[in-house]
């Protein structure tokens, strides 16, 4: 799941209250390519007895497509891994600033410069395109962040930019160092399973098999098709918040015996680097 120290519109704190009222017990704050809010929301799930897993969404890049990674179980205070992360949002930044230039060649100008200051008051906060999203539906240019993608800012799109980043091996040798495990995130959205096996060669260690957009037919595939490669199964709402797609929590769950064997990935990952 995600707060608005990425592109969730939830605060750390009103984050906990519906993962409370939704029953949920282990939680695991995914924000892309930042941990800011982990340690707020670890400290008041812990007064309503959630356990909060320290998480990621990492953004790879691979041949020139967006590759998101999930990562779990890490230390989210390693230097090398926090050093890494602040690296990818300087990348987030100069990719926003150039598709608001492109948005303003179409003449449709976003005032990024507000959007970044308001990420900078926050340190750590991660900018992305759902921010310009918001901001071109704010500005009636679209009716929705999912018009604003299919219109302007989705691959093929007048401003799309390619994106810049870490290839996934840099982001399986990072994420190790620092004790955790890599998940392929959303495979039944980005349809590229023909990368699942050589990633599983290369380091990753699980696949996302339960997931809001996964129908059950694609939680089956996925799960045989993580058994097969001798991959561990993850699964998470990719909760963004109300006005969301995937806006209900407490749909996805990963059973309790995956989550295990999941943890046990790690504990072993962190074994090996020494943790």
């Amino acid at each position: 799941m995600h707060t608005t120290a990425s592109d969730g519109r939830l605060e750390p704190a009103a984050l906990v209250d519906r993962a409370r009222d939704a029953g949920l017990t282990t939680i695991a704050v995914t924000d892309h390519d930042t941990t800011q809010a982990i340690d707020e929301v670890s400290r008041l799930a812990g007064a309503d007895q959630i356990r909060v897993v320290p998480g990621i969404e990492v953004t790879s890049v691979d041949e020139g497509r967006d590759m998101h990674l999930l990562a779990y179980f890490v230390d989210h205070h390693d230097a090398a891994l926090g050093e890494f992360l602040a690296r990818q949002r300087e990348r987030r930044l100069d990719r926003v600033r150039d598709v608001a230039a492109r948005l303003s060649k179409l003449g449709i100008p976003v005032d990024v410069e507000a959007l970044i200051a308001r990420a900078r008051a926050k340190p750590g906060t991660a900018i992305g395109r759902p921010w310009i999203a918001r901001a071109l539906v704010r500005a009636g240019h679209a009716s929705s962040v999912a018009e604003a993608f299919d219109r302007w800012l989705g691959q093929g799109q007048p401003a799309y930019v390619p994106r810049i980043g870490p290839s996934p091996t840099d982001v399986f040798a990072t994420v190790h160092a620092a004790g955790g495990v890599v998940s392929f995130a959303h495979p039944g959205v980005t349809k590229r399973d023909e990368l699942l096996a050589p990633l599983a060669e290369a380091g990753l260690d699980a696949v996302e098999v339960y997931h809001s957009d996964h129908t059950p037919e694609a939680r089956a595939w996925y799960r045989a098709v993580a058994g097969a490669l001798g991959l561990g199964v993850s699964g998470g709402s990719d909760f963004h918040g109300v006005g969301e797609t995937r806006a209900v929590l407490g749909l996805v769950h990963l059973p309790p015996d995956e989550f295990e064997a999941l943890e046990a990935r790690a504990t072993r990952r962190a074994a090996q680097a020494g943790r």
